[in-house]
This record gives structure tokens, C-alpha cells and sequence, in this order.
């Protein structure tokens, strides 16, 4: 190979070769196998060199070599440890080109990043809020949703229904108003309230706190009233001890009552709701939320500005209509191994599962369009990938879009500006210099999403507006994002073409490999508009839409 070759290699390994240098380098070595083989070599004599770095330095009482040996670690040592280190940069770039010979065209998506072993993930809490059924909360509580992780501290509402499951097993049906301190997995305190328990085998030992006695389940469910003047507990099936105050060490069995605190009374606790009744009323009034919103979907299938908008709820098939128009052209199919499962109404509702790779909804919409707003209710169960699909254009070539979630929980937006350039930058986390699919850039919001989200719906929307110069991100009706469009990315000319929900299966068509990017969660409802909607329209898609418990 020439000199101009060899100097290439030398400067790669020094790390002093320019992103345009690399680019030459990386070409070289895709196309000549001559060139492969003398980079190989220079590997190789990094290697040696790290060796001769690495071993023992002679001591006086061994024989030394000749001076120009015996000067070698002053005067190259400090060069050889460079090289050393250097090395195990250029292996690694080998073995990220030998991957992608069979993994990658000449062009790369946004950031192709390695494997990592990632921190265990934790959550903090000692309880999940199972259902929530007309809750109206207290001014000074901080509002939860269906799914979420309850912590350490109270937990306030005025009236309506929550099902609290604590990580022993017990499970607590309260009645408003209630007033309960949380403090650990297997013990709360009730301040106030009407609650049944339920506390199955492996939860034995769970207790429940009132004034100044502590009732300990032995296995059994019971149900107490608790107020100001007074604390009645009775128990429905099985066996409760009570501790402290004057009724320290008494038992009590299936039908038995005591009054803990306040006047006695031999009255039962009556009406308490049971968690069949509760699961009735939750499905009811679910029903009713999910007519409701079918209502006001009509009435936003007729907005002019609407370019598609896929609802599970219209599934025909494999088919998921396209209720912007009328001609079947652009609607959505259902490809590979999605599974249907219930959406955001519970069983009222259907939802499109992406957990298996394979799992996609393809789609085609044609036009030139002057502005993008996305939104889409979706449930992530993991951030299994890196990047996590919601809606790709295929090719992802210019005025398309991309928007998608990082591994963590990061809402992801951009349109490509110029797919003829060729970008390249220094990769932090690669820790190597890249190259970009072309000139665009990535509007990333803060973290929206962790992993004690998991199984909550989330209403999320992304607005372009080329006009303004704005890019928006929203979470559950909130803003979340507003960054400027600087004039470098400025796009007037806006598309989508062929494309696909939840997974991102044809990057380069031309190519049979593509970037696993399947969501692992599902979605059950996605509209895009040729319009940026304001944050008044975006919220009222919000409470429009939202199920119970949000």
C-alpha cells in the first residue's frame, strides 16, 4: 500500500486523523482486502509494542544489552504506552467494521451504539395504586395514577375508591375521605377512612395502625372505620391480634368486632364495598369513559387539518383504518407478530402490542405537508432498545420524520434536512468518530419515562412547526420541551410516505438487515396532523382522551 494509505492507519492510531480522513480510511478498508491486511499488521505491531511496554524492566545485577537497548525506556517508553493504549481504540474500531460488514450498508442511522451492561434498575415504594374509582383529591396530596409506585408518606383523598396492592401481597380497598400514612411494604397507618383488607398467606404478619393500637393480620380479611372519634375493626374471614393500648394481646376471629378507639359499639361496619363490587364499578364506569371519548372522536375525525389517525378501536383484521380518509389507501396493516391486547379503557378498548421485533404497522401516506403534530396514547412496558419506535418514516430521507424514545425515557423528534450530506461526529458514548444518516437534528426532551412507569398509559405529542421555528414536546398534556429551529435545520417541505408505528423495519429498502427498534409496550391510538396544534389543543386531547385513574 502507498504512503498516503499507511499515513492514514498511523494518524488513526495516534487519534490524530480528521472525520473526513476517517471517512477515506473506513472506504479503503470496506473495499480492498490489501488494505485490511496492512491493517491488520499495524495492529499487530501495536501489540508488540504493548507487550515490550508491559514487560519488566533489567535490574542491575542482569546483563544488560547494547546502549541503544539499554536507553530504550527513557527515551520511547512514554511513545509505546501511548501506542499501547491507542491500540485497543483501533481494535475496536476493527471490530465495529467487521460487524458491520454483515450488519450495515454505507450508510448509518442516527447512532448505532454497543452493548452495555446497564446499573440494575430500582424503584422506591412499597405499594402500587391498583384502581382508582371516582378519587377527588385533597389540596394537599399529590395526585397518583393507576399504576403508580406509592412511597413512604401519606396519601390523601376526599372521596371516591382506591385499591392499593402492597408488595407483601396485602391489599387495601379504602373509601374516601381517607387519610393513610404508608410506611413500609407489610405496615400503614389509617388517620381516617373505611377500608377492607385482604391479606393472603404469604402476607401474614401485615398490620394496619389506628390511634394507639396496631392490628396484626394472622391471615384473614377484616375491615376497619376510622375517624376522629372513633376506630371500629371486625373481622370477615379468618384471625387478627391486636396490639397496644388496653386491648394488647387479644384475638380475634371470623364475625368478631372491637372498637380500638372512641365509644364502644357492638354496631357491624356495614356497606363496606368488596373488591368484586369494585371491579364491577371500575369496568362501568370505564365503559362509559370509553364511550365517551368514541363521541369526541368522531368530531376530531372531521378536523380538515387531520392527516391520519389511527384508533385500535377500528381494527378490521389485519387492517387498522386510517379515519382521516375515506378511500382505504392509507390505512394501517398489521405485520409480523403483534399480539392485541386491552387499551387504555381496559377491557372496554383494544390495544396493538410491538413487544416481539417483528412486530410492525405499516402504512403509506403521500403529500407535501407545512407542519407535523404527533400524538398517540401509549403504555411502555420496557426501554428495551436504544432507540424505541413510535412513528418512522422508512427511509427516512428528507422532510421525513422520526420519532421514537430512548432507552432513558427521553421523547425523541426530528426531520431530516438534507439526506445528500455526509455528517460525521465524535460519538461520546461509542467513543468514536460516526457517521450521521445525513443533516438533521434530534430534539430530546428531559426523562419522562422510568421504570416504575411501567404499564401506565402516557399521552405524548411532538409538534414541528417550520413557520414559527418551534419544535414541542408534551407528556399527559404538558409542555415539556420548546426548542428553537435554527436556520442550518429549517425545513419547509414536509413528508412522510411509506412508514410504520411501533417499529422501524425498512431504514434503507434496498437492504435485508434493519435496526431492531420494536416498542415494547403497546399503542392504541396515534394521530397526525398537517398543523401545529397549540397547547390549549393539546391538552384538551389530553382530558379528551385520558382513562380513569389519570
Amino acid at each position: 500500500m502507498d504512503s498516503a494509505f499507511q499515513k492514514l492507519i498511523y494518524q488513526a492510531i495516534d487519534q490524530t486523523i480528521s472525520s473526513e480522513d476517517f471517512d477515506r480510511l473506513q472506504d479503503l478498508l470496506e473495499t480492498s482486502e490489501d488494505a485490511r491486511l496492512a491493517y491488520l499488521k499495524a495492529v499487530n505491531a501495536c501489540e508488540s509494542l504493548h507487550d515490550i511496554a508491559a514487560a519488566p524492566l533489567p535490574t542491575s545485577r542482569e546483563p544488560t544489552a547494547t546502549l541503544p537497548l539499554n536507553r530504550w525506556p527513557s527515551v520511547f517508553a512514554v511513545r509505546s504506552l501511548m501506542i499501547a493504549a491507542t491500540a485497543l481504540f483501533v481494535v475496536g474500531g476493527l471490530a465495529f467494521w467487521l460487524g458491520r460488514q454483515g450488519l450495515n450498508s454505507s450508510r448509518t442511522v442516527e447512532a448505532v451504539e454497543p452493548a452495555s451492561v446497564a446499573p440494575e434498575s430500582q424503584i422506591a415504594g412499597h405499594a402500587t395504586l391498583r384502581r382508582a374509582v371516582d378519587l377527588k383529591w385533597t389540596d394537599a396530596s399529590t395526585p397518583a395514577k393507576v399504576g403508580d409506585v406509592l412511597p413512604n408518606g401519606r396519601f390523601q383523598f376526599e372521596s371516591g375508591v382506591a385499591e392499593i396492592d402492597f408488595f407483601c401481597g396485602a391489599t387495601l380497598i379504602v373509601e374516601g375521605p381517607a387519610d393513610l400514612d404508608i410506611e413500609s411494604d407489610w405496615t400503614v397507618r389509617v388517620n381516617q377512612g373505611r377500608l377492607r383488607a385482604t391479606v393472603p398467606p404469604a402476607a401474614r404478619g401485615f398490620s394496619v395502625k389506628t390511634a394507639e393500637s396496631e392490628v396484626i393480620d394472622l391471615g384473614t380479611e377484616f375491615t376497619m372505620d376510622v375517624s376522629a372519634d372513633t376506630a371500629r375493626v371486625e373481622v370477615v374471614d379468618g384471625e387478627i391480634m391486636l396490639r397496644g393500648g388496653g386491648l394488647d394481646g387479644q384475638h380475634l376471629h371470623t364475625g368478631e368486632r372491637q372498637t380500638l378507639h372512641g365509644s364502644p359499639s357492638s354496631q357491624g361496619i356495614e356497606d363496606m364495598i368488596t373488591a368484586t363490587d369494585l371491579h364491577r364499578r371500575d369496568e362501568s364506569a370505564m365503559t362509559q369513559r370509553f364511550q365517551n371519548w368514541q363521541e369526541s372522536m368522531r368530531s376530531l375525525q372531521d378536523d380538515e387539518r387531520l392527516i391520519a389517525h389511527f384508533a385500535t378501536s377500528e381494527l378490521d383484521g389485519r387492517a387498522i383504518r386510517n379515519g382521516a380518509t375515506a378511500d382505504g389507501t392509507e390505512d394501517g396493516l398489521l405485520v409480523g407478530p403483534i399480539e392485541v391486547v386491552d387499551g387504555r379503557f381496559g377491557t372496554a378498548s383494544q390495544a396493538i402490542n410491538f413487544d416481539r421485533p417483528g412486530s410492525r404497522v405499516r402504512t403509506r401516506i403521500d403529500g407535501d405537508f407545512q407542519a407535523f403534530t404527533f400524538a398517540c396514547w401509549v403504555k411502555i412496558d420496557n426501554l428495551d432498545q436504544r432507540y424505541n419506535a413510535l412513528f418512522m418514516g422508512d427511509g427516512y430521507e428528507n422532510g421525513e420524520p422520526h420519532w421514537q424514545i430512548r432507552d432513558d425515557g427521553r421523547l425523541m423528534f426530528s426531520v431530516m434536512v438534507d439526506d445528500s450530506q455526509s455528517v460525521s461526529f465524535y460519538n461520546e458514548r461509542d467513543q468514536r468518530v460516526v457517521k450521521d444518516a445525513g443533516l438533521h437534528r434530534v430534539y430530546i426532551t428531559e426523562p419522562f419515562w422510568e421504570i416504575a412507569n411501567s404499564g401506565q398509559w402516557f399521552h405524548l405529542a411532538a409538534v414541528y412547526d417550520p413557520a414559527s421555528k418551534r419544535v414541542q414536546q408534551f407528556v399527559n398534556g404538558s409542555r415539556i420541551s420548546n426548542e428553537a429551529i435554527e436556520p442550518k435545520y429549517h425545513i419547509d417541505t414536509l413528508r412522510i410516505g411509506p412508514a410504520e408505528i411501533g417499529n422501524w423495519g425498512q431504514p434503507f429498502r434496498e437492504t435485508p438487515w434493519f435496526a431492531v427498534r420494536n416498542l415494547d409496550g403497546s399503542i392504541d391510538e396515534l394521530t397526525i396532523y398537517n398543523a401545529a396544534l397549540t397547547t390549549v389543543e393539546i391538552q384538551s386531547l389530553y382530558e379528551s382522551g385520558k382513562p380513569l385513574g389519570y
